[in-house]
């Protein structure tokens, strides 16, 4: 019998975003996923309501954290890792691409002259395929990209966290706009997650609940996915796939939250150095982006 970790969600509707924790039922070990940590952009405040539940759960059911996992470098929310970190331990980690997007985002940016390429700021990257453990549970790490170059989809028994590759059925797939990202990668990278056993489940970083649904969803399987994505499911050509892609991402705005997200969460969660005057500050590229 294939092993079954247990998976609880927590969504955040201002962000649209999930954060899921998984555990390991014999030995309380978990990874916590794609963590968030609450920023209001017009105040330039930090406030950790969300990254607190996930404490609150953890410390509720008597876990251990063993890793706390950003799929990718997210550009709608800063990531709560460092948080999480110093107040339930655990490895920070994330694909081993992510140097392919702190070069194009720390020149977009002007980092610190002390600023490293190299994905040194995690505990760990992922390469592709590797496996690791929570508990005794064996997890996967599978190289994802066309999102951003660095989406790592992780594999957990039964279970798949896909961050944002994959939507709910009836939303379909990520946008494949941002720099370093590929339609035709984020096809294939699809097509892997769809050679997963079909009772896969299929745990999704968002959710934007389409007018014809109730209620916000962020779990499904590899099946549903195959058969129902409005985007890729059986059937549907590369060239198809990228033709609708491209065109439906000529029409995306930026998301809200990418400037501020994307030079923190290349930093691990960590905000940029302090100015002499002792303040932090986050940049904002004029007629750039």
């Amino acid at each position: 019998m294939m092993a079954k970790p247990i998976v609880t969600s927590f969504f955040d509707e201002t962000t649209n975003n999930i954060s899921h924790i998984a555990a390991d039922p014999k030995t309380s070990q978990c990874a916590i996923f794609d963590p968030l940590l609450d920023f209001d952009a017009a105040s330039g405040r930090t406030s950790t309501v969300a990254a607190n539940k996930l404490i609150e759960h953890v410390q509720s059911c008597s876990l251990k954290v063993a890793w706390i996992i950003d799929t990718h470098i997210h550009a709608d929310h800063i990531s709560a890792a460092q948080y999480l970190k110093a107040e339930l331990g655990g490895k920070i980690a994330t694909g081993e691409h992510i140097s392919e997007v702190q070069t194009v985002f720390g020149k977009l940016f002007g980092a610190e002259t002390s600023f490293r390429y190299d994905g040194s700021q995690f505990d760990h990257l992922f390469a592709d395929d590797e496996t690791y453990r929570i508990g005794e549970l064996e997890a996967r790490a599978l190289h994802t990209p066309g999102h951003t170059p660095a989406c790592m989809t992780h594999v957990i028994g039964d279970a798949a966290f896909v961050g944002d590759t994959l939507f709910m059925p009836d939303y379909g797939t990520a946008r494949c706009d941002f720099p370093g990202g590929d339609a035709s990668a984020l096809y294939h990278s699809i097509q892997r997650i769809f050679a997963l056993p079909e009772a896969t489940r299929v745990f999704l970083n968002h959710d934007y609940l389409p007018p014809e649904r109730s209620e916000f969803c962020w779990q499904s399987s590899v099946g549903q996915q195959r058969c129902d994505n409005v985007h890729v499911r059986e059937g549907v050509s590369e060239s198809e796939f990228v033709a609708m892609r491209n065109a439906r991402d000529g029409k995306l705005s930026a998301p809200k939250l990418m400037i501020p997200s994307v030079q923190v969460n290349m930093r691990a969660g960590e905000f940029p150095p302090a100015e002499p005057n002792g303040i932090r500050y986050l940049k904002v590229p004029v007629d750039t982006l």
